[in-house]
């Protein structure tokens, strides 16, 4: 644990003497205050904070993930002909970089959310986008460890499936399960369609978003398919449920390919 602790330091000051995890953190300070000055209540300001982090922080994420690993090849094998065990060594890695992007999020979210009020007066509601957007750092940087992992002797193909992967996440895959409803609404597709959403955190955590606000305009199919199938309450904890695995898994697997890559 010592030795964890050490390295997941060692990481912390290395992020914040480059400073730009300081300009990462300001970006939403700057955003959500701008938001709060002239976008309106806190409802719809948490909104287009949750719609800008649903975006940025999985493409922030898998890119400073697969970076870091491809940047640091030379410290990590001289770490690693070092006694230290690599499962430790993977988990103060991944800590050391993951819990700084967090941080900088929630505290650039939330202290203007502090200051107008917003904290006290949708208290639920600020803490479900914040710690929505932890939770989305730590998923997705352990993909881009997975992928900088897999691909460690071919950078370009590792950034290449990053953007792909972030692209049809964010981006591509609501359509495509809007174009299956489409092409097969003769057949009950809700089960279909509750599992698909599963198989998307950046999808779960929106369901989870508009389930908590219940702006039924906003779901869109697959938001009131899931609120239609559990309700909002069940919704949330079903879906809260899923984005677990996905923060277990990804980290899992990202240290069973450390442990056994042959650097």
């Amino acid at each position: 644990m010592k030795l964890l602790s050490h390295i997941v330091k060692n990481e912390w000051k290395t992020l914040i003497r480059g400073k730009w995890v300081i300009g990462y953190g300001l970006i939403f300070l700057l955003l959500t205050d701008t938001l709060l000055r002239f976008g309106g209540g806190g409802p719809e300001v948490l909104l287009s904070i949750s719609n800008v982090m649903l975006l940025f922080i999985p493409l922030v994420g898998m890119i400073y993930g697969i970076l870091y690993i491809y940047q640091s090849r030379e410290f990590v094998e001289l770490l690693l002909v070092q006694p230290v065990n690599r499962k430790t060594l993977y988990w103060g890695l991944f800590l050391g970089i993951s819990t700084p992007l967090m941080a900088a999020f929630i505290l650039g979210a939330s202290l203007p959310l502090g200051w107008h009020g917003i904290l006290m007066q949708d208290a639920g509601a600020s803490i479900m986008v914040l710690a929505l957007g932890g939770v989305l750092t730590f998923i997705f940087v352990a993909l881009g460890f997975v992928l900088g992992l897999a691909f460690y002797d071919d950078r370009i193909k590792g950034f290449g499936f990053t953007i792909v992967i972030w692209l049809f996440m964010a981006i591509l895959y609501d359509g495509l399960i809007l174009m299956a409803v489409f092409m097969f609404g003769d057949f009950p597709l809700e089960r279909f369609v509750i599992a698909a959403t599963m198989l998307n955190p950046i999808d779960l955590a929106r369901i989870m978003v508009m389930l908590e606000f219940d702006i039924s305009a906003l779901m869109g199919y697959t938001g009131a398919v899931f609120r239609r199938f559990f309700g909002s309450g069940a919704g949330i904890l079903t879906a809260s449920g899923k984005l677990a695995l996905w923060l277990a898994i990804p980290a899992w697997l990202g240290m069973r390919v450390f442990y056994k890559k042959d650097f």
